[in-house]
């Protein structure tokens, strides 16, 4: 038993049954957060203390429900919202018949080595401990359904360092040969933009200014509104779509029927384009990663990659820094400019009246 502080408020820390809870005083101060304590410890003492914690009456099926009605479609982009129903389709398979005071961090970590053995990805698998400590965070601060948040002592996957993959213009032309013609202007469209799948197959003309030559994404990872220039390849696919009069409520890259494509068509029909091509394998994110390497690699300022990019800084824009050397050649090729020349000193030792001559690199 014990008291302890989060942040500015006293909470209480106390074994009942075998099992271990978590109250809060609710106060800052030290003395009444004493005397709170003593009667819940008296309480125990004397069998009067029957409260169940809140968590027990609550599935995490029934939290992540909660969560996907209450916050995520809230608070979260459409794409976000998405994601989080992904993620928490195989979570609720590990956890959803569980109460959340029956999930403990061996619970967790069990699933860590359990997702790694089925060959999921570190990084997914960060995401998925992510929003599910994102849930536990939500349910103890907002909505007092738990009092505790096991994920926070669970550790995350260790992430290697590898640099991302990217496109070159050789491997873009295999890539475009191989692919049906109803995705060829997605690819080029993704590689010259940078915007994620999910951005393109929800672009409307709505969204699209032919004269000033722009496109306008608000619907995004960053909820910020963001109008960003086209360059020419760009804007020659969206012209060969245009039409004067075009309904601003339809679909740029729309399917055979004018609806929205279904992103899993667009992958089937783009991995076996990336198969028969004969290029290494790539993800259709990797295009993202494919204009952040080509404009830096074109000399591009860092600040102006990250605004077009929209990352939140530019240490993301850094990894792509890294991948092509050549880039490089133009800036350290200015020490080339700096012409050495040499100067001779004479010099002679008073000791043993011998000349000597020392040479000196001087920078001219």
């Amino acid at each position: 038993m014990g008291l302890y502080k989060r942040g500015s408020v006293w909470w209480m820390s106390f074994a009942h049954h075998g099992k271990r809870f978590r109250r809060s005083t609710e106060t800052e101060d030290k003395k009444l957060a004493i005397r709170i304590f003593d009667k819940l410890k008296g309480e125990i003492a004397e069998g009067k203390w029957f409260e169940q914690p809140q968590g027990e009456r609550c599935t995490f099926k029934d939290l992540t429900d909660k969560y996907l009605t209450e916050y995520s479609a809230v608070n979260k982009a459409e794409s976000s919202q998405r994601r989080d129903k992904s993620l928490f389709n195989h979570l609720n398979e590990a956890f959803g018949h569980y109460d959340l005071t029956e999930i403990t961090p061996a619970l967790i970590s069990d699933y860590k080595v359990q997702r790694r053995c089925e060959g999921v990805s570190p990084r997914t698998i960060n995401y998925e401990l992510t929003v599910m400590s994102h849930v536990f965070t939500i349910a103890m601060t907002e909505w007092q359904l738990a009092i505790d948040n096991p994920v926070k002592r669970v550790r995350k996957e260790r992430l290697s360092n590898k640099l991302e993959r990217w496109l070159t213009p050789e491997e873009e032309v295999k890539l475009l040969k191989a692919s049906p013609e109803w995705i060829q202007d997605i690819i080029v469209f993704a590689i010259n933009t940078g915007m994620r799948q999910s951005e393109i197959l929800d672009l409307k003309w709505g969204q699209i200014d032919m004269d000033r030559r722009t496109l306008t994404i608000s619907e995004q990872k960053n909820r910020c509104i963001d109008t960003l220039p086209l360059n020419g390849n760009a804007v020659k696919i969206l012209a060969a779509r245009y039409r004067e009069g075009v309904n601003v409520n339809r679909y740029v890259f729309p399917n055979g029927c004018r609806h929205r494509i279904v992103a899993s068509n667009l992958m089937r029909a783009y991995r076996q384009a990336v198969k028969e091509s004969g290029i290494a394998k790539i993800r259709f994110h990797d295009l993202r990663h494919t204009f952040a390497s080509r404009l830096v690699q074109n000399g591009a300022d860092l600040f102006a990659v990250q605004k077009l990019g929209r990352w939140k800084n530019t240490s993301m824009v850094m990894r792509y820094a890294h991948h092509y050397t050549e880039s490089l050649r133009a800036t350290i090729e200015m020490m080339d400019k700096e012409k050495p020349r040499i100067v001779t000193n004479l010099s002679q030792s008073p000791k043993k009246r011998i000349s000597t001559t020392r040479l000196r690199l001087v920078s001219g």
